[in-house]
């Protein structure tokens, strides 16, 4: 899903993904285009990247092969399951995880999560990153995304939802790995 040259552990170069996040407030949308591409090829065009985790409360997307991404959401699914309403907590949790442990070093994709109070990106490399201006985005449409949404969010009268949807179709206007096919996700 996530937008990067072939390598040895995906040879055949998976291809897009667009996740935005946009918190106004104490409000939090999230929405992920559901386009999934094998090179030049679409072969789904429905994928939900976007879902609620930790009772609902916390909603994550994703962006990056998608076996990896599923193994880092059940792992952040357990971390928050031992750290019940700490969102942050489980985030480094797992970045420490991530960075230090063999297996999940080779993993290959990117995390967007946010709570009622908190957004963040997760990496591989052990980052856990809570943006300034309450915008994420990631994946191969991401800064299509972040730019649009960073404009729209100036227009007060705009929910967090409104700016995702916009902001996602702008990015599906312009981004070739990334459709109209959204799931969106507020809290």
């Amino acid at each position: 899903m996530q937008n990067h040259s072939p390598s040895m552990n995906d040879p055949v170069g998976w291809h897009g993904t667009t996740i935005l996040s946009v918190r106004r407030g104490q409000s939090v949308c999230m929405s992920g285009d559901g386009q999934v591409t094998l090179g030049q090829t679409v072969i789904k065009g429905t994928a939900r990247k976007v879902r609620r985790i930790g009772g609902g409360s916390v909603i994550c997307g994703f962006a990056g092969a998608t076996a990896d991404a599923f193994t880092l959401l059940e792992r952040l699914e357990a971390k928050l399951e031992r750290y019940p309403n700490q969102l942050e907590r489980a985030c480094v949790e797992l970045a420490k995880d991530w960075r230090t442990d063999r297996y999940l070093r080779r993993l290959e994709a990117m995390m967007a999560v946010a709570d009622r109070d908190h957004s963040y990106t997760l990496t591989g490399n052990g980052d856990v990153l809570e943006p300034d201006d309450g915008i994420i985005a990631i994946g191969s449409g991401g800064n299509f995304a972040l730019a649009a949404a960073r404009a729209l969010i100036t227009f007060e009268d705009l929910s967090p939802e409104d700016v995702c949807r916009r902001a996602m179709k702008i990015a599906g206007d312009i981004c070739v790995y990334t459709n109209h096919s959204l799931t969106v996700e507020t809290i």
